[in-house]
């Protein structure tokens, strides 16, 4: 099978996109399909659509360089993953951007069940919900030393996007109780123009191993983020050893919920922190069972292909690409 795939490998810190691309690519090559990230080559099966934008540099082509495709070859079916939304970060017109791009897709993958009812896709063709996962070489328990019950609990948060959505209502709370020395905090990543932490520790933007060995010093993760998609930030904590403390909000609900405590906002993180705290030992113990995994994830996924490609005869059969020539040709149009 040869996978076209719609965001280029990088280097470095670079954010969930690219950590779901990479082991997506490794699970591919490892039962020896083809990656390839242009869609020049005629014996194309699967094309995964992953951002809309001309301006991310690490999307490989868009929706319309797809159509374009698929007026002069028929052959690939057309997978497109949603793991954005305007709700996000309080943006305009992302949503409609995904659904544009939509038009192009066979087949839609969202990275979280909240997103599916969202104005963002088209509801043609297939859907399915495939969560996001982390390596587990990288991110895993080893050396992770667990809270005594006594002392401050040692929280972390490390976010590749600096955005007040992010949680820096909470964030800010939190530092304040470093503050009182009733936790440490760290925040790890870009922080918001402007944003400073008065108690906390703040580092710099860290992946792989380095990442994971900071995480693995602490005791507790949080997760504070509005209208999350999915993130693979939390996935990573969890991976790592750590109960979370995670927001009513988005798809973090799904990701966490049986591995630590929730919280609405800043006003009742700390009756949830003092919650996490009195079930340590237990929330802990419940992270063996943690399911969501790179290797998870890619086997959804490669699923997925293989029965697209076998149905890819009724699919092609079923395609109209000209359904709709306003939206082909909006395609067209840079974003």
């Amino acid at each position: 099978m040869k996978v076209a795939l719609g965001h280029r490998l990088q280097d470095g810190p670079w954010g969930g996109g690219n950590r779901f691309a990479v082991a997506l690519a490794e699970a591919l090559r490892a039962r020896g399909d083809t990656v390839v990230f242009d869609l020049s080559a005629r014996d194309i099966d699967v094309v995964v659509l992953t951002d809309p934008r001309t301006r991310n540099p690490a999307a490989a082509f868009t929706a319309g360089a797809v159509l374009r495709k698929l007026l002069r070859d028929r052959r690939p079916v057309v997978v497109h993953r949603i793991n954005e939304c305007d709700e996000r970060k309080g943006t305009r017109g992302m949503n409609r951007r995904l659904k544009l791009a939509n038009y192009v897709a066979d087949h839609t993958v969202f990275i979280g069940s909240w997103l599916k009812p969202l104005d963002l896709w088209r509801g043609e063709g297939g859907s399915s919900v495939i969560l996001n996962g982390g390596d587990t070489t990288i991110f895993h328990p080893r050396g992770q030393v667990a809270w005594s019950g006594t002392g401050p609990l040692k929280l972390v948060t490390h976010h590749w996007g600096g955005h007040a959505l992010k949680g820096f209502d909470v964030y800010r709370r939190l530092d304040d109780l470093a503050g009182q020395g009733a936790v440490e905090f760290t925040y790890v990543g870009n922080l918001p123009a402007g944003v400073t932490l008065r108690h906390g520790r703040h580092v710099a933007p860290l992946s792989g191993e380095a990442l994971a060995d900071e995480l693995r010093a602490h005791h507790a993760y949080v997760t504070a983020s509005v209208n999350e998609p999915a993130g693979m930030h939390h996935i990573e904590g969890a991976l790592c050893g750590l109960p979370l403390l995670f927001r009513n909000s988005g798809a973090l609900p799904e990701y966490c919920t049986g591995f630590g405590e929730m919280f609405a906002g800043a006003d009742d993180v700390e009756a949830a922190l003092a919650r996490l705290k009195a079930g340590y030992a237990r929330h802990r113990a419940a992270l063996a069972a943690y399911p969501h995994t790179a290797a998870r994830m890619a086997a959804g996924y490669l699923a997925l292909f293989d029965r697209l490609v076998a149905e890819s005869p009724a699919i092609r059969a079923g395609r109209r690409l000209w359904r709709d020539p306003l939206a082909v040709l909006a395609n067209q149009v840079p974003w």
